[in-house]
């Protein structure tokens, strides 16, 4: 339709799944790295859910595409099936031969046999099941005993769950609650935030060989708004504006055409969960009736002669709600201080698996995408180059500043634990603690926490750099700092003059001692400013309500 009108090779926003249309948001990679880690660890289960449409199945397939040599991976769709069925699938899946008509105990064996060939081989066995919130309890039981193949230190089955948050809900009944003890790591995909919207937008039109700019950014916020970052609805709406920008003959979609097409495709769509719980929960309204104002309108109906015996019955009937009202509130505020009783039960079971600052190290080295030992994860024997660790004390708008998750040193009754500090905004920071997500109040860390930290950073770069130095070495440091000042690189294997004045042009702008030494801190600096790969502490949205931390900042360097 609208591809030849703007030049495209493919049309933008098509919403049949492509590998090059494959974009990762911050949360799709924070997705992606706990799922990792959660299937990465001796535990059976991993579980992805999100509403439809957020992305669930791009954070699969990027997972399975990063996986190493030694996996092998199976995927089901849509698993309406029954025990045996599902059996069937999984031996269709790795090309296992059966036997028809079939007994659960003979699949089951033709599976085990084929896990245990593959451990004997060092290969990991994956098994993805995308649409899981439609697999019955009795299917996800059958899932359970097929994990239940196991070495002393992990399972010979990995499965991963994906499902709506319908799976969640599931998984939390009586019947099912040995299958959720055994989820290692999970994680509930939340839609793109506006910056990452915009990205999004753009990442697709350049792709399909077009200009980024063809959306205003008025377009993109309104679009932002209505499609409450779902990517599927995204695509639809932005498909569509193209579609009412060519037929108007203009070259960039501006808010009314944005506008017109939510209008369009959102009229056929149904609430989100977020809409359809605000709609509930506006729409209920509680009637108080106290006892007191009871006994004044007897009172008064007494004394007007109307106090009837059917309007005694009214005012006892109002009576009776009104106390069987407060007695539900009461059992619900009984149930809340129950679960937060649970919760403080388990926050204290993290604490206690959060005693190893290794472990703690070892999470931030998965946040990077890398595995690494437990040696390597001491940074009081340091790290094996090109990472290294640095360890120091710092204010939170410091460590905000440098935009790097960190392992931070926590203290509960005065005994250390350690968490990564992975997000922050103006009141709230998410720490990863033995593997699991916690928000937390700005104030609780302020109690908690006495500015000790530890953090990775990536250096090719394994020698001080100064007068006289030649080699490879130098050439690393001469793109670094190109980039980092937006200028053209020296091409020079040798540290010369100008070299030298452009390290101490950097130092002067960071901060750092000018001395044309390129050291520790400065290599530091550089890798702050020049890395694509490192992890990120914060979104661009969150940035703007974080803590400032101009003057806090040179010092830590």
């Amino acid at each position: 339709m609208y591809k030849d009108f703007f030049g495209f090779v493919e049309e933008p926003f098509s919403i049949v799944p492509s590998s090059k249309y494959l974009f990762l948001s911050a949360r799709h990679r924070e997705a992606l790295s706990h799922l990792q880690i959660g299937l990465n660890s001796g535990g059976g289960f991993a579980m992805l859910t999100g509403e439809v449409g957020t992305g669930k199945t791009t954070v699969s397939k990027a997972m399975l595409a990063n996986l190493e040599g030694n996996w092998v991976s199976g995927l089901i769709l849509n698993p309406t099936f029954s025990e045996v069925e599902l059996l069937e699938a999984i031996c269709d899946e790795f090309s296992l031969s059966y036997t028809q008509p079939s007994s659960l105990k003979q699949l089951s064996q033709a599976i085990y046999h084929y896990l245990l060939e593959n451990h004997k081989k060092g290969i990991q066995t994956l098994l993805l099941i995308d649409e899981a919130q439609h697999l019955s309890a009795q299917v996800l039981e059958q899932l359970r005993l097929l994990t239940n193949l196991e070495t002393d230190s992990r399972k010979l089955l990995k499965v991963l769950l994906v499902g709506q948050p319908e799976l969640q809900h599931k998984l939390q009944t009586i019947e099912l609650r040995q299958l959720a003890q055994r989820i290692t790591g999970r994680y509930h995909l939340l839609p793109l935030v506006e910056k990452d919207i915009a990205d999004y937008i753009g990442f697709r039109l350049r792709v399909a060989g077009g200009r980024e700019d063809i959306f205003s950014d008025r377009s993109v916020q309104f679009i932002a708004s209505q499609s409450q970052g779902i990517p599927r609805l995204i695509n639809l709406i932005c498909d569509k504006a193209l579609y009412y920008a060519m037929l108007s003959q203009q070259q960039t979609v501006d808010r009314n055409l944005a506008k017109k097409a939510c209008h369009d495709v959102l009229a056929y769509q149904a609430p989100t969960a977020n809409k359809a719980q605000v709609s509930t929960h506006s729409s209920h309204s509680y009637h108080w009736f106290s006892p007191a104002l009871l006994s004044l309108a007897i009172a008064g109906a007494t004394y007007l002669g109307l106090t009837s015996w059917h309007q005694w019955q009214q005012l006892q009937t109002q009576f009776n709600e009104q106390q069987a009202h407060t007695q539900q509130l009461q059992q619900q505020m009984a149930d809340k201080q129950s679960i937060a009783n649970q919760q403080q039960q388990h926050f204290a079971q993290l604490i206690e698996q959060s005693r190893s600052p290794m472990g703690a190290m070892q999470a931030l080295y998965h946040l990077w995408g890398f595995d690494a030992s437990i040696v390597d994860s001491d940074c009081e024997y340091g790290t094996t180059p090109p990472f290294h660790c640095f360890q120091s004390k710092a204010s939170l708008s410091a460590i905000v500043a440098s935009n790097r998750p960190v392992v931070i040193t926590l203290y509960e009754d005065a005994q250390p634990y350690f968490a990564i500090l992975q997000g922050v905004t103006k009141d709230r920071v998410t720490l990863l603690l033995a593997g699991e997500r916690v928000q937390l109040p700005v104030t609780w860390l302020d109690q908690h926490w006495k500015g000790q930290f530890r953090y990775l950073w990536y250096s090719e770069i394994l020698e001080t750099i100064k007068s006289d130095s030649r080699g490879e070495q130098v050439q690393i440091l001469d793109k670094l700092l190109a980039k980092a000042l937006n200028a053209a690189p020296l091409d020079t294997f040798t540290f010369n003059d100008e070299l030298k004045k452009r390290v101490s042009t950097f130092q002067a702008w960071q901060g750092l001692d000018a001395d044309g030494i390129a050291g520790n801190k400065t290599l530091r600096q550089l890798d702050r400013l020049t890395s694509d790969n490192a992890p990120k502490l914060l979104s661009a949205t969150t940035q703007a309500s974080a803590p400032s931390a101009a003057s806090d900042h040179k010092e830590n360097q």
